[in-house]
C-alpha cells in the first residue's frame, strides 16, 4: 500500500497569500525552488501551461506573418551604450559575465533583446522590399533585480516571448503596435479567462528608449496589479543608433519604425491567482493540460467491471485530453484531493452502481458541483459543462475586476482607495514628478495605464490641482 501523505493546502487564501500562493505552485507542481538564489525550476505541468500558451500564440503569430528565430544570450557592454536612455533604464538590471571577449569588451546576460536583434537588421534590411520585417523569438531573460523568487512572478531568470518588427511608416508601425497588444487581451480573456485593462503607459512607466508603451493589466485577488504584456512603438531612435535603414521606392535612404511587443511566463502566476482556491489550483479548461479525470470506484470484487467501464469511457472522451487515475494504493479520496490540487476541471467518478444505471457522476474544480450524467450523453455534456467552466472563471474574475475599479475626485479619495486595495481611477497632469510624489505618498501606487477610450478631462490633477490630461489608473503592483 502506498503512503497517503497529507498533500493540502495548510494557508487560506484571504488569510495569507503569499503563503498560500506558494504552496499552490509547490504543491500542484508547477514549480520549486532552484540552488541558484533568485531563480526557479519550471516543472513538466507548469512547463505543459506553458506550453499551451506557446502554441496558441505560434498560431497567431504564423497568421500575422510573424517568423521565429533565436539570437545569443550574450550582449556586448558597447551595444547598451549605443541607445542612452535604453542603457539607463536597464543598467541597474544588468547581470554582467566574468569573462570578456577577445577584445576585451564585457558580455551582459540579456535584460532583453533588442541590441543584439537590431545588429542584425541593420545587415539583412536593404531595400523597402524587405519591409515590413516581422520576427519572435522565445527564450530566457536575465535581470539582477531581485534576491528572493516569487514563483512565475519575479525571478532573475524567466521565460517570454519577445517580438521585433520593422516598418516602413509610422502608420503602419502604430497600427501593429496596437494589433499585437489585442491578441494578447484575446489571449488573457479567451485562453487563461483573465479580464484586463487596456491602455498606454505614462511616460514614467514607458519602456526605456520607446516613443510609447501599451499595455494589458490584470488586478489580483490581494489588490494588487499585474502587468501581463506590453507592445511599444520604439519610434525611430533604435535604428539610428544601430544603423538600419532602407533604400525606398523613391529610391531615397529612409529610416524605419520599430516595434517591439512580448509576454513572460509571469502569466502562469496570474492564472493561479487569479482563479485557484483553498484546495489548490483552478485551470480555466482551455489552458489545463489535462481537462477531465476519471476515478474508477470499486472494491476488488467489483474491480474488473469497473475498469473495463472506465477504460470506455476514457475512450469516448478521448479528445478532452482525458486521463484515467487507475493507480492501486490510493483510496479514491485521496485521488480526489490530488486532482483537486492540481486544478483539472472535470473530474469524472463511476462505480458498480454508476454502471448499473448506465450513467457517471460528474464533479466540477470550479464550484465543486455533481451531476449524474448518462452515458448516452456524456460526450455533449462535458463539451457543455468545459465551456460553462470557461465562462464561469472569467465572469467571475470579472465582476471582481469592475468591483475594484473606484472613480476618484482628489487625493484623499485615491490614498483611501489604495489602502482598501482597489484601483483609483483619476484625473493626473502626466508630470514625472507628480507621479513620483503619489507613489511616495501612498507606499508604493503606480500608473498602470491610460485607458485608450478614456472620456475627456476637464478636472484637476488629484495631486497637484494643476488641469488634468487624463484619466488613469492608479494601484499598487506586483
Amino acid at each position: 500500500m502506498a503512503k497517503e501523505e497529507n498533500k493540502g493546502v495548510t494557508v487560506k487564501k484571504s488569510e495569507d497569500m503569499p503563503e498560500w500562493y506558494s504552496q499552490v505552485c509547490l504543491k500542484a507542481e508547477l514549480a520549486d525552488y532552484s540552488p541558484v538564489k533568485g531563480t526557479m525550476v519550471i516543472r513538466p505541468y507548469g512547463y505543459a501551461i506553458w506550453q499551451k500558451i506557446m502554441d496558441h500564440f505560434n498560431k497567431v503569430m504564423e497568421s500575422k506573418g510573424v517568423k521565429n528565430a533565436y539570437f545569443p544570450l550574450f550582449i556586448p557592454e558597447s551595444f547598451f551604450k549605443k541607445e542612452a536612455e535604453h542603457a539607463k533604464g536597464f543598467a541597474p538590471e544588468v547581470a554582467w559575465v566574468d569573462a570578456k571577449s577577445e577584445e576585451g569588451e564585457k558580455y551582459a546576460l540579456r535584460p532583453t533583446s533588442e541590441t543584439i536583434m537590431y545588429y542584425s537588421y541593420a545587415k539583412w534590411i536593404r531595400s523597402w522590399r524587405d519591409l515590413p520585417l516581422r520576427i519572435n523569438q522565445w527564450c530566457n531573460i536575465v535581470r539582477w533585480e531581485v534576491s528572493d523568487c516569487k514563483l512565475f512572478i519575479r525571478s532573475r531568470e524567466f521565460l517570454w516571448q519577445e517580438g521585433h518588427c520593422v516598418y516602413a511608416s509610422e502608420g503602419e508601425c502604430d497600427n501593429e503596435t496596437l494589433m499585437f497588444l489585442g491578441e494578447y487581451k484575446k489571449l488573457c480573456q479567451d485562453l487563461l479567462a483573465i479580464p484586463v485593462l487596456m491602455g498606454k503607459k505614462t511616460d514614467k512607466e514607458k519602456f526605456a528608449g520607446a516613443k510609447y508603451t501599451t499595455t494589458i493589466e490584470s488586478f489580483m485577488p490581494d489588490g494588487k496589479a499585474l502587468q501581463m504584456g506590453t507592445s511599444h512603438n520604439l519610434g525611430q531612435g533604435f535604428a539610428k543608433v544601430f544603423g538600419i535603414s532602407y533604400l525606398g521606392e523613391d529610391e531615397k535612404k529612409h529610416i524605419p519604425w520599430q516595434s517591439s511587443w512580448g509576454f513572460s511566463t509571469r502569466l502562469i502566476g496570474a492564472l493561479v491567482m487569479t482563479h485557484s482556491d483553498d484546495k489548490g489550483l483552478v485551470l480555466p479548461p482551455k489552458i489545463a493540460p489535462t481537462k477531465v479525470v476519471i476515478i474508477p470506484i470499486y472494491k476488488e470484487k467489483d474491480k474488473a467491471d469497473v475498469l473495463r467501464k472506465a477504460n470506455e469511457v476514457k475512450d469516448k472522451l478521448k479528445k478532452y485530453s482525458v486521463e484515467l487515475d487507475d493507480r492501486d494504493g490510493y483510496t479514491p479520496g485521496w485521488k480526489f484531493n490530488e486532482h483537486e490540487m492540481k486544478g483539472i476541471p472535470l473530474r469524472i467518478e463511476i462505480g458498480p452502481k454508476d454502471i448499473e444505471n448506465k450513467q457517471v457522476i460528474l464533479v466540477r474544480r470550479d464550484n465543486s458541483k455533481k451531476e449524474a450524467v448518462k452515458l448516452v450523453d456524456l460526450d455533449i455534456k462535458v463539451s457543455e459543462t468545459l465551456l460553462n467552466i470557461q465562462q464561469n472563471l472569467f465572469k467571475k474574475a470579472d465582476d471582481y475586476l469592475s468591483r475594484s475599479i473606484i472613480k476618484v475626485e482628489n487625493f484623499e479619495q485615491l490614498d483611501n482607495t489604495i489602502k482598501h486595495k482597489k484601483i483609483a481611477f483619476a484625473s493626473f497632469c502626466g508630470r514625472v514628478e507628480c507621479e513620483d510624489h503619489i507613489k511616495d505618498k501612498t507606499g508604493g501606487a503606480t500608473s498602470r495605464c491610460i485607458p485608450f477610450k478614456s472620456p475627456p478631462v476637464d478636472g484637476l490633477c488629484v495631486n497637484c490641482n494643476t488641469p488634468a490630461k487624463y484619466r488613469v489608473y492608479f494601484a499598487k503592483a506586483y
